[in-house]
Parts: C-alpha cells; sequence; structure tokens
C-alpha cells in the first residue's frame, strides 16, 4: 500500500501482498552494500539536555534513560530556556529534550538558539497534546523529533539514538560534504 501527502510517501508491504508472496516472506531484494558510515557505539557518552517546567517530565525522563542499560548516557535539567543555554555553554550536550510551552518561551526559541551553536545539538520536541500540525511544524523548522506524553519508553530511546547518530554525523561529516551542502 503506497501513501503520501506530496511531500513524504512511504511503502508497507503486508505478509499477504503480492510482493511479499513473490519474494518469499521475511525476504527483501537484494540491494548495493553501502559504504561503510561511522557510527556512534553504544558505549559513547551521549549527553542529554532535558528542558522543562513539568518536574513529572524531568522525572520520567530519568527512570527511562536513567536505566542501567543507558549507562552511558548523561542527563542534564533545566526548567527554563535561560538555564538551559546556561548549560549549553558549560558542556556539550549531543540532543535536547524540550517541552513545546516553556515558562518564558517556547521550544521555538529553544530551536533558534541550538542554530546558532557550533555543533548545534539535535532537538526532540515534547507535548501532551503533540499533533500533526505540530509535527509538521517542528519538523520544518528543523526539529529532530516530536514526542507525545506520556512518554513511552521505546519510541524515546529510538528517538533519542537516532537523534545522537544525526548529531555524530553531522559534526563528524567532510568539510568539502559541508560546503557543497551549503552550495546548494
Amino acid at each position: 500500500m503506497r501513501r503520501g501527502n506530496g511531500v513524504h510517501s512511504w511503502t508497507v508491504f503486508s505478509a499477504t501482498s503480492p510482493y511479499a508472496k513473490r519474494v518469499g516472506r521475511g525476504a527483501r531484494p537484494a540491494m548495493k552494500k553501502q559504504p561503510a558510515v561511522e557510527r556512534r557505539s553504544s558505549t559513547e557518552k551521549l549527553t542529554i539536555l532535558v528542558v522543562s517546567p513539568v518536574e513529572e517530565d524531568h522525572l520520567s525522563l530519568q527512570a527511562i534513560i536513567g536505566h542501567p542499560t543507558h549507562s552511558t548516557w548523561m542527563l542534564f535539567n533545566a526548567r527554563d530556556p535561560v538555564s538551559a543555554f546556561a548549560l549549553l555553554k558549560q558542556y556539550d550536550i549531543d540532543v535536547v529534550i524540550c517541552e513545546q510551552e516553556l515558562v518564558p518561551g517556547t521550544w521555538i526559541d529553544v530551536l533558534t538558539h541550538l542554530k546558532a551553536l557550533p555543533n548545534a545539538p539535535s532537538l526532540i520536541v515534547t507535548s501532551r497534546l503533540a499533533d500533526w500540525h505540530l509535527w509538521a511544524k517542528a519538523l520544518n523548522l528543523g526539529a529532530w523529533d516530536v514526542l507525545a506524553k506520556p512518554f513511552d519508553r521505546a519510541e524515546l530511546i529510538r528517538s533519542v539514538q537516532s537523534a545522537a547518530q544525526h548529531w555524530h554525523d553531522q559534526i563528524h561529516i567532510h568539510p568539502t560534504v559541508k560546503m557543497m551542502s551549503a552550495a546548494s
């Protein structure tokens, strides 16, 4: 089944689709081997900044991220953008998880500040009322992801890991590629 809105599209194959019957359940078409890409090691330190005025957010993220399986993940907490900006000056942050509504300001203020940094961390926006409008706006402005609250552990971990990998890839990209990207 193919779905899309003209901007993004994806393909979904069910076990009963003609494609699945032709190549067999679970089989994948032959693909060219992609060049090796440096990936983050699971033992590398990952620094995460949580920006939220909501105490429950900090506690639930600490419970998920502070789990022993993520012992190399460091979590910093800020209640407002001003204290977040101070932490960003002090520490190398890989991923920022930011509540949609802050006092004062919004996640857009945080994103604007992050974009001005030389190695801008990836931003994940959170909201109790995460909807398509917020998702579209956040991604169009440059955020990495939008997560609904209460947090789903698996979704949060997946999002943080992919945001960290994106940040890592961006800072380790060859300077020639950066110049070519900026020119286009």
